[in-house]
Formats: structure tokens, sequence, C-alpha cells
């Protein structure tokens, strides 16, 4: 028999890991540098920290100028000038700056992330991709195997010593391992293509067949309390409920007195007044519902807080169970796996006549499909990995 020994031992060693940095750390890093979409919510944020620093200065100051005709002519004419600065009760600027500072660091956990959803896209893609290159070793193998068995069996038939069954079931037996070679190369090409996108448009293949080193998944209750400290979209929405609270107070203050201060030169017949001017506005009608809407606000965020994390709690809870259980199935194929030579003794077997072709496909073709089992468990368990750990990107 032309198929060699090499098929077995490939396939042994799609299990071992490089103990080397996967080249999944570089693509992360091209992807957090070069993806639109953090691009434009780093220009987002940079935006709205101006726009809550614009909401702290004082108002603009306001000059008048009045100039009066006097009737009759003999009444003589008057001059009004009136510099006048309006503002806030004192409390209220101290208020908008700690707001405003609230809003900042919030809105950067917003950025983050943003930052934790591209990065995890990215890497499940990655995850992905070392599965489908996996297989594409795998059929390649497969193919070439197939393809040195029907070149035996065609010189046998030219020789007088094979049949044309065992060629044709060779034959139908490469048209289908083509076919899943083929869409699976597509599937490649697809994912390819998708971290191009991520990737902002700069072309980014991976060929990657090893998959990333990750941290040992903690007991439940210390990861979940490392996702209450770690978690941005978390961080995000307990600094909406600070910033609510520090809405409200700044209604309150708001609907103190606004007071304005100036100097008023009035000239009439000659003689001119110089003096101050100070004023002041009772907030009867401006903020009328205002500190009920912020209490309101307050009271649906400490919901919102509750809710995510009630949500999270379950949702963390449902993939460590996954995983645990993948994480049995993983490494019992792998045990098994590691030790049968299932492919050695078939062709051996195929060699000296023990069994027929159509049994020889069978029997290679139920290992195959027990080892394409193993790559999809491989690969979820890998998945179901980085998303526990996606609060750590």
């Amino acid at each position: 028999m032309k198929k060699p020994i090499l098929l077995y031992i490939l396939l042994l060693l799609a299990f071992v890991h490089s103990k080397g940095q996967s080249s999944f750390d570089v693509v992360m890093a091209e992807v957090e540098k070069n993806n639109k979409t953090l691009q434009a919510n780093y220009q987002k944020q940079q935006a709205q920290n101006l726009q809550f620093k614009s909401e702290m200065p004082l108002y603009n100051p306001n000059i008048e100028y009045d100039y009066l005709y006097g009737f009759p002519f003999t009444a003589g004419n008057q001059t009004d000038v009136l510099v006048n600065q309006s503002f806030d009760f004192p409390t209220v600027y101290g208020k908008r700056k700690q707001l405003a500072n609230e809003q900042i660091a919030q809105f950067s956990y917003n950025y983050d992330a943003a930052r934790q959803e591209i990065l995890f896209e990215t890497q499940s893609t990655c995850i992905e991709l070392v599965y489908r290159n996996k297989l594409h070793q795998q059929f390649q193998l497969r193919k070439t195997a197939i393809e040195n068995l029907l070149s035996d069996f065609e010189t046998k038939l030219e020789t007088g010593d094979g049949n044309i069954l065992d060629v044709n079931k060779a034959r139908l037996q490469l048209i289908e391992i083509n076919k899943e070679f083929q869409l699976n190369l597509s599937e490649i090409n697809q994912l390819n293509q998708k971290l191009t996108g991520l990737n902002g448009g700069i072309v980014l293949s991976f060929t990657e067949t090893i998959y990333p080193e990750m941290d040992p998944i903690p007991f439940f209750e210390d990861l979940y309390d490392e996702i209450q400290i770690e978690d941005p979209a978390l961080k995000f929405i307990e600094l909406e409920t600070a910033t609510a609270k520090r809405q409200l107070e700044l209604s309150k203050a708001l609907a103190l007195p606004k007071m304005e201060a100036g100097y008023r030169h009035q000239g009439i017949l000659g003689q001119t007044f110089n003096g101050f001017h100070i004023g002041t506005s009772i907030p009867l009608w401006e903020n009328k519902y205002k500190v009920r809407q912020s209490e309101a606000a307050v009271m649906f965020s400490d919901l919102r807080v509750r809710d995510y994390q009630n949500e999270k709690f379950y949702d963390v809870k449902q993939l460590v169970e996954k995983y645990e259980k993948l994480s049995k199935t993983y490494h019992e194929y792998k045990s098994v796996l590691s030790v049968i030579n299932s492919l050695e003794y078939l062709d051996k077997a195929l060699e000296v006549g023990h069994i027929s072709t159509i049994v020889y496909f069978m029997e290679s073709n139920y290992y195959y499909m027990a080892y394409n089992n193993f790559l999809l468990t491989e690969k979820d368990y890998y998945a179901v990995k980085a998303e526990i750990l996606k609060f750590r990107l």
C-alpha cells in the first residue's frame, strides 16, 4: 500500500500545542489599531468629553446700550449702559464639575466595553479559523490518501489483480472528500474576509492551527467576583447610577435662585450716574418637574444595575456549566484518539486482504467522523472558555 503511516503521525501532531507565542496576539493588536468602529467610538468619546466640559463654564456676559431721544427737545437725551454677568447659585458649579468628571469616566467604560466586544469577535473568528484550518489539514491528508488508494486500485485493475468496484468506491470517496474540502475552504475564505473587515479593510489572513493559551477558569464565586470588578459594561451602568444621583443633586441646586451682578451707567441732562447692578431670578417655572425627573432616573439606574447583575450571574453560571461538560468530553476524546491507531490497522488489513474495500471505507469514515467530532468539541471548548474570560480582554 502507498498510503503512508505519515497520515496517522500528522493526525496525532494536530493534538500537540506549541509552547511559543500564538499569532492571536498579533491579530488582536492589529484589529485594535485598525478597526474603524473603535476609531469612531474613540472620536465620539472625545467629542462627548468636550461636551461635558462645555457645560461647566459661566453664562456669557451681557452688555446693553440704550440711547433715548428726549421730547420735547429741551428734555435732552438719555444714555444707559449696562454690563451684566449672570451666574447660578454658587453650589451649582461644584456639582456641575463633579457631574462632568463622572460622565467622562462613565463614557470611558463605554469605549472599553465596545473595544472588548470587537476584540472578542476577533478572537472568536480566529478560534473558528483554527478549527477550519485543522479541518483543512485533515481533508488534505484524506484527499492524498484516497488519491493514492485510487491510483493503486487503477493499477491493479490494469494488471488484472483488481476490480472495477473498488475503483468506483474510491472515486466516490474522492468526490465526497473533495466536496467537504471545497466547502471548508469557502468557510476559511469567508472568515478571513471577516477578519479583514474587523481590521479596517486591511487584508488579514489567519493560518494558525493552534488555539490560544488561556488562563484557567477560576471557581465560579471567584470568577463572578472578578467580573463584578472588571466588567466594563457593568462599570458603565454603575457609573450611570452615580451620574443620575449627581444629576439629582444638580437639579436641586438649580432650583435655587440665579443671581446677576454688573455695572450700570446712566447719562441724562448733562448729568451722569454710575453704580452697581444686582439682580436675581426666582425659578418658579423653568425647573418644574426636573427634580422629580432626576429622582425617577436614579430609580431606573438602580434597577438597571440589579437587572444586569442578575442576568450576568446566570449567563456566567450557564457558561461555566457548559465549559465543564465540554472540558470532560474534550479530554476524553483527546485521551482516546492519542493512543489508538485505527488507520494503521485498517491499512494493513486492506493490504493483506483481511477486509474488503467497502469495510475499509466504512471503518475509516467512522474514525474520521469521531475525529471531526473531536475537532468540533475542541473548538467549542475554546470558544466557551474565551466567552467566559471575555471581560479580561
